[in-house]
């Protein structure tokens, strides 16, 4: 398995992967060099790079997440959430087809391990609050705040 690194404007993303595919995508908050990407990795490092530049919308990588079959039924309806909405978790366990599933949807949606490209952030209360994010909820506000078709403009 090959790893690389991405300084991105909210934590270092860690890349692991292999000709399979890519195994995970990590947000971790300590520094680590960028410098060497695997060539198994590149098209990844380079998709997410635009990602935060704002120049792409979709991922088109091979993805090879380790996890129940349950847990790669939710990862996949993930992906049908559109850049730039949001779904709330109730939402999303009625689109799998159990509402009573709700815990258990959630609980698979907290250990997505393709941050980003498997869109968890997207996921809210359906009160609309921003709940329960991995990587921190400032980080969640701050990848739907990137996704906002509406940006906030500064005053001054």
């Amino acid at each position: 398995m090959e790893t690389a690194y991405l300084k991105t404007p909210i934590g270092t993303a860690e890349f692991k992967g292999d000709t399979s595919g890519l195994i995970s995508i990590t947000v971790i908050d300590e520094k680590k060099p960028a410098d060497i990407i695997p060539e198994v990795l590149e098209d990844a490092v380079y998709q997410l790079k635009e990602y935060f530049e704002g120049s792409r919308k979709q991922f088109d990588l091979k993805l090879n997440p380790q996890g129940t079959d349950f847990q790669k039924k939710v990862w996949s309806a993930l992906l049908e959430v559109p850049y730039g909405k949001t779904v709330s978790y109730l939402e999303l366990t009625k689109r799998l087809g159990d509402v009573k599933a709700i815990r258990a949807v959630a609980a698979a949606n907290g250990k997505n391990p393709l941050w980003i490209v498997v869109p968890c952030h997207r996921i809210i209360g359906s009160n609309g609050d921003l709940t329960g994010y991995a990587g921190g909820l400032h980080r969640k506000k701050w990848l739907l705040d990137h996704e906002s078709p509406i940006k906030q403009q500064s005053l001054f």
